[in-house]
């Protein structure tokens, strides 16, 4: 059983100016919102913390507690056990590609690829970038989809891209 969480941060970061929010890193971006504690804690446990918190630069599609809450019941649970840590980092570091790739980038690479964009995530697996109703969708491996549903957060080392659902590699 696998799950998604790897990336950082959400809304309550919009009444932070971009210029604190520069200093920052990723994680210290998630640490400061409400909407990520479930993603916070997961990065804690998988112990990548100081990887999120090193230069990167990374691009980072964050979910949402309510997106870890459609997960099955019992799978954040289980994947936060000791035991599971490869199993969780291998869901989180899926949420996250090198480099810094803004909203605009992406939407022009959909376009330019003919709607469909694949992405070489962190953990070594793909997602699939797409547009929706004006909307970046990504497809994981699964067949599993997620919104954008906040873009261009950025950070001192990355951007963050917040994420409706949890995203699974296979």
């Amino acid at each position: 059983m696998k799950l998604k969480s790897i990336t950082l941060t959400l809304i309550a970061l919009i009444g932070m100016s971009f210029a604190s929010n520069a200093q920052k890193t990723v994680v210290d971006v998630a640490v400061g919102s409400a909407d990520h504690t479930t993603l916070v804690a997961a990065v804690k446990a998988a112990g990548l913390v100081e990887t999120l918190q090193s230069a990167g630069p990374f691009t980072v599609f964050a979910p949402v507690n309510a997106a870890f809450a459609k997960l099955p019941a019992g799978t954040v649970e289980f994947l936060l056990k000791p035991e599971n840590k490869s199993t969780l980092t291998k869901v989180l570091t899926y949420h996250v590609i090198a480099g810094t790739f803004d909203a605009a980038t992406v939407v022009k690479a959909i376009t330019a690829a003919n709607g469909s964009l694949v992405l070489k995530t962190v953990s070594g697996g793909t997602l699939t970038a797409s547009l929706k109703s004006g909307k970046v969708i990504l497809t994981d491996e699964k067949g599993g989809s997620a919104t954008v549903v906040a873009a261009d957060l950025k950070a001192g080392n990355g951007i963050i891209h917040v994420i409706d659902t949890v995203v699974l590699p296979k």
